[in-house]
C-alpha cells in the first residue's frame, strides 16, 4: 500500500525527469536553429557587365547560400536595398567595384557581405599586383595608387550609434511577447468572475485592446529613454507595436477560451520557441528553411519584421506581416466573443430546459 511519502516521491521524480525532459527538448531546439547560423537563399544584387557577372554569380549561388538578382543600374540596387528587397549588392563599373549594404537589415549579413567582398577584393588585388611586378619592371605612380585604394563599401541604412549592435529590436520584440502572453492569462482569470455573455465577451476584447494600445505605448517610452528610433516615425511604429501586442494577446486569449487554461500555453510557446526563429535577433534568411517559413508566420516574427521597417525601411512593403498580424489579433478576438456568447446562450437556456425536465417526471 503506497504511503503519503512514497506518492510525494515518486510525484517529485517525475517533476524532475520533466523538467530535464524539457531541457533538452528546448536545448536541440535552440541548437538546431542557431548554433551556427549562415545563409539559405539571401537575396543580393549585383550591377556588372554579363562578362563578369558570369564569373560570380554562379559561386555565390553554389550551395543555395544566396540569390543574386540582377539590376539595370546602381539606383535600382540600392532602391531594392533600401526597400529591404535585398540584403545588399556590388556594382562593379568603369569607376570600379562598390558594395551597397544595409546594417540595419541585418548587422550580422551586413559584416558576412563586406568580409566576402574584401576576400575578393583582395584576391583580385593580389593578382593585380603580380602582374604589375611580372619581369621586373616599374610600376607607375597611377598604378600603385589604384591599387593602394581600399575597398569601396557604402552602408545605406545604416544602425543609428544609440543601436550600434542592431539588438534593440530584439530585446523590445522579447519584452513585448513576454508581458503581452501575461497579460492574457491574467485577463483570462480575471474573465472567471462572472459568467459568459457577449457583454463579458466584448469587454474582455476591448481590455485586450486598450492592454495593446499601452503596450505600444510603453514600448515607444522605453525606446525613447535609450534614443533608439528618433527618427523613424513614432506614429506607425505605435501602430505596429500596438499590432504585434494584439496579436499575441488575442491569440492566446482565444486558445484560453477554447480548451481552458492550457490554452496559455501559446503565449508560452511564442516566447520560448517563436522568439528564436523571430528573425529580431538572426536574419531570417539565415536560419533553417523550416525555421524561418514558421517564425515568419507567428506573431513574433511577423512582429518583428513589421517592426523593423517601420524603423528604418520605411519604403518596405509590408503585406505578408500586415495579413498575420491581422489575421492572428481579428480571428483570436472573435473566438473571445463567440465562446462567450455561446457560453451566455447556453446558460441563459439551461433554467428552461430544467423546468421542463421536472414536469416531465412523474
Amino acid at each position: 500500500m503506497s504511503t503519503p511519502r512514497r506518492r510525494i516521491s515518486s510525484l517529485g521524480l517525475a517533476i524532475v525527469l520533466a523538467g530535464a525532459l524539457i531541457q533538452l527538448v528546448l536545448g536541440v531546439y535552440y541548437l538546431a536553429m542557431a548554433h551556427a547560423p549562415h545563409p539559405h537563399h539571401l537575396p543580393v544584387g549585383i550591377v556588372a557587365p554579363a562578362s563578369q557577372r558570369a564569373a560570380i554569380v554562379p559561386s555565390l549561388e553554389a550551395g543555395g547560400s544566396f540569390d543574386v538578382h540582377v539590376y539595370a543600374s546602381a539606383k535600382g540596387l540600392t532602391s531594392a536595398i533600401q526597400e529591404r528587397k535585398a540584403y545588399g549588392g556590388v556594382v562593379l563599373d568603369q569607376k570600379g567595384a562598390t558594395l551597397y549594404v544595409a546594417s540595419a537589415a541585418s548587422p550580422a549579413v551586413s559584416n558576412l557581405l563586406k568580409n566576402l567582398y574584401v576576400q575578393e577584393y583582395d584576391r583580385r588585388l593580389a593578382a593585380s599586383v603580380a602582374k604589375a611586378t611580372a619581369g621586373g619592371r616599374p610600376v607607375p605612380a597611377t598604378t600603385v595608387t589604384a591599387l593602394t585604394k581600399p575597398p569601396k563599401i557604402v552602408d545605406l541604412v545604416a544602425l543609428p550609434a544609440d543601436d550600434s549592435a542592431g539588438s534593440s529590436l530584439g530585446f523590445m520584440i522579447q519584452a513585448l511577447s513576454l508581458g503581452a502572453s501575461i497579460a492574457s492569462m491574467a485577463l483570462g482569470q480575471l474573465g472567471r468572475r462572472t459568467s459568459r455573455s457577449l457583454q463579458r465577451g466584448l469587454g474582455h476584447a476591448a481590455l485586450l485592446v486598450i492592454y495593446a494600445a499601452l503596450s505600444a505605448g510603453v514600448a515607444l517610452l522605453a525606446m525613447s529613454a535609450f534614443g533608439v528610433g528618433r527618427s523613424a516615425d513614432h506614429g506607425g511604429l505605435f501602430l505596429a507595436y500596438g499590432l504585434v501586442s494584439l496579436a499575441i494577446t488575442a491569440s492566446t486569449a482565444a486558445a484560453v477560451s477554447l480548451v481552458g487554461r492550457a490554452g496559455a500555453l501559446v503565449g508560452g510557446l511564442y516566447f520560448t520557441l517563436g522568439l528564436i526563429i523571430s528573425g529580431s535577433s538572426i536574419a531570417p534568411e539565415m536560419l533553417p528553411r523550416a525555421g524561418r517559413v514558421v517564425g515568419q508566420l507567428l506573431p513574433p516574427g511577423a512582429g518583428a519584421s513589421f517592426v523593423r521597417d517601420r524603423l528604418y525601411f520605411s519604403g518596405a512593403s509590408d503585406t505578408t506581416e500586415l495579413i498575420v498580424l491581422s489575421a492572428f489579433a481579428g480571428v483570436g478576438l472573435l473566438i473571445v466573443i463567440i465562446c462567450n456568447l455561446r457560453g451566455g446562450l447556453a446558460a441563459s437556456a439551461e433554467p428552461a430546459g430544467g423546468a421542463h425536465s421536472a414536469r416531465e417526471v412523474p
